[in-house]
């Protein structure tokens, strides 16, 4: 009787191990997105990097419930040529999907938007290439380098997105301006940005956040589809 006893404990034991192992194999890894970007991706100038827009956009959307890794891909004072450079090597085997923030360097420097947007195609057809789905984040050129030089740096986004069929945020500063604050007008930034103006600070990271939040959401449920589970 002792090992009859005996041999059903052990049975249950190894049946409880068995569903045990099949519910952690059915566990999804989390969702890793690689965020490339310049400064603004980087966290320049801020004194705790976990106030930086990779961490605080993974905090964010692992409090809506979602499970993922923002990989911070960020270099400062990077241009499109820059991210054209390194993007084969920041995307690791792991990557499930791509942000792409950049451009706005290329404004600082006055390049010619046409090289922005060659730059631009080089990193989505890299994405392409690798079947990664792509959010793109537009910059907005100012007014100072002309109508023209803005027409086709502005326009570049949108293009290239419906060329490549990523998904588009036509507004890095989006939140901010949800607010009230207009990056062209200094006056209006004060509260969130940094002392010289053209990186934000911590509130400005989380304004910046909430208003990309929502396409992010949009580009975890591309990955979510295409690797059949429910979003």
């Amino acid at each position: 009787m002792v090992a009859k006893g005996y041999g059903a404990i052990a049975s249950v034991r190894n049946g409880f191990a068995v569903t045990l192992l099949l519910a952690g194999a059915a566990v999804a890894e989390p969702v890793t997105v690689v965020a490339l970007g310049d400064s603004l991706t980087a966290g320049y100038g801020l004194a705790d990097q976990s106030q930086g827009f990779a961490p605080v956009l993974q905090g964010w959307l692992a409090e809506r419930g979602h499970e993922v890794v923002v990989q911070n891909a960020g270099v400062s004072g990077d241009t499109t040529a820059g991210g054209l450079a390194r993007v084969g090597w920041a995307l690791g085997p792991e990557a499930d999907a791509l942000i792409v923030t950049l451009g706005g360097n290329d404004l600082l420097r006055g390049i010619d938007p046409a090289a922005s947007r060659a730059n631009l195609d080089g990193i989505l057809k890299e994405a392409a290439a690798r079947d990664l789905p792509v959010l793109l984040v537009a910059m907005k050129a100012p007014g100072n380098f002309g109508p023209e030089y803005k027409a086709a740096f502005d326009a570049m986004y949108g293009d290239l997105a419906a060329d490549y069929g990523t998904l588009l945020a036509e507004d890095f500063f989006a939140g901010l301006r949800a607010v009230g604050a207009d990056p062209s007008d200094p006056a209006s930034l004060a509260a969130y940005m940094q002392p010289d103006g053209l990186h934000p600070n911590p509130e400005g990271v989380k304004l910046i956040v909430e208003g990309l939040g929502p396409q992010v959401e949009a580009l975890l449920a591309v990955v979510q589809e295409r690797d059949g589970q429910d979003p």
